[in-house]
């Protein structure tokens, strides 16, 4: 595949048209998102949106294990060392480039199709959640794992959660719950499901199809090519089956009740590994978590991603997402130690300093978009 991290080609058409394809190439890491790789994606996808001839987008992971594991966290740990969590200018640049990748697909022109093959979190759940025809596979796992790091449910998170079936979304971000296809096409996170063997069918399809030069008869067209490959993925969805449970446990005041609720000795087994994600995660990231989406519930798409950009920056600036990212993925001790002990001892006021800044000449990274 070569060392190039994002792989670009693009797919003449039977109609003469060209189908885009652009697929991160970073195997090792599980495709997890670059700075480098970031840029390569939105000027690709700038160009691409110029190009009258293009007509439809894909974009893919290299490998069978995922398309996308998440952000390069272990450069951003590095960066929050150097600089003793003060003023980080690779942080900076890294989320706020980030975000307007994510926001880039979220708004782009053209069909886009995401093949969400694999393992998909984190910053590979921001690119997927936008795209416009959002597919998963039989080795889907998706998550949002960032409580046990110290972060929070970024990469328009705010956005995607708040979107899910009654109270799932708050679940999903407190507990880093695992996600099999069938679950994310209840939760709203992804539109199709077609078996892996049938990529290329799909892109054979895509070739021969007769393409227009009006993007909304394209897109159409794309829904009705993956409609006609798509089936039901086999088992059921256990966010489904206990939907009401959760709406129930999630419907409380705050993230110390939610705790409470998920470690009663009467629920379902298969919520035990959820409860214990939560248990031993950033108690600081609970908080976060439950307050972003009560206050991004109303925002636009644009405030969420400035809103999410204040949250990580501030991340940087305090101890437990560089504390959680040594723990589990650097030194993998896996024994953070967190700032606060519990839940029920962070104080509201630290929780607000999360949803601050003071931007340089009081203008934010993300005011255009």
């Amino acid at each position: 595949m070569g060392q190039n991290p994002v792989l670009v080609e693009e797919l003449k058409s039977d109609s003469g048209k060209i189908i885009g394809h652009v697929c991160l190439n970073a195997r090792d890491t599980l495709n997890a998102l670059s700075l480098d790789m970031i840029d390569q994606l939105s000027a690709t996808l700038t160009a691409w949106q110029s190009n009258d001839d293009v007509v439809c987008v894909i974009l893919s992971g290299s490998g069978d294990k995922a398309f996308c594991a998440g952000g390069d966290v272990k450069n951003l740990y590095q960066s929050i060392i150097d600089c003793d969590y003060g003023d980080n200018a690779y942080a900076s640049a890294f989320f706020s480039r980030e975000y307007r990748l994510d926001y880039q697909i979220h708004t782009y022109g053209k069909p886009l199709i995401c093949w969400g093959n694999g393992i998909i979190m984190g910053g590979g759940m921001g690119l997927m959640a936008g795209a416009s025809h959002r597919v998963v596979t039989e080795s889907t796992m998706m998550a949002m794992p960032e409580v046990t790091i110290g972060l929070f449910p970024d990469v328009g998170g705010t956005w995607f959660l708040n979107k899910m079936p009654g109270r799932l979304g708050l679940f999903v971000g407190l507990t880093g719950v695992r996600m099999k296809a069938a679950d994310t096409l209840y939760a709203r996170l992804a539109d199709y499901y077609l078996d892996a063997m049938r990529w290329d069918d799909l892109l054979q399809t895509l070739i021969a199809a007769p393409w227009h030069s009006e993007s909304p008869v394209n897109c159409q067209q794309v829904t009705d090519i993956l409609s006609s490959l798509a089936r039901e993925p086999d088992g059921e969805s256990s966010l489904q089956t206990y939907q009401p449970l959760i709406d129930t446990l999630m419907d409380v005041a705050s993230p110390a009740d939610v705790l409470a609720n998920l470690t009663k000795p009467d629920l379902p087994s298969w919520f035990s590994r959820p409860s214990q994600t939560l248990a031993t995660g950033s108690p600081v990231s609970a908080w976060l978590v439950f307050e972003q989406l009560r206050r991004g519930k109303a925002l636009s798409l644009a405030d969420i991603f400035r809103m999410e950009l204040t949250m990580a920056i501030q991340c940087t600036r305090h101890s437990d997402f560089a504390e959680g990212v040594r723990a589990l993925l650097v030194e993998r001790t896996n024994d953070p130690g967190w700032r606060y002990p519990s839940i029920e001892d962070v104080p509201m006021t630290q929780v607000d300093e999360y949803f601050s800044m003071d931007w340089p000449e009081n203008r934010h990274p993300l005011a255009d978009l």
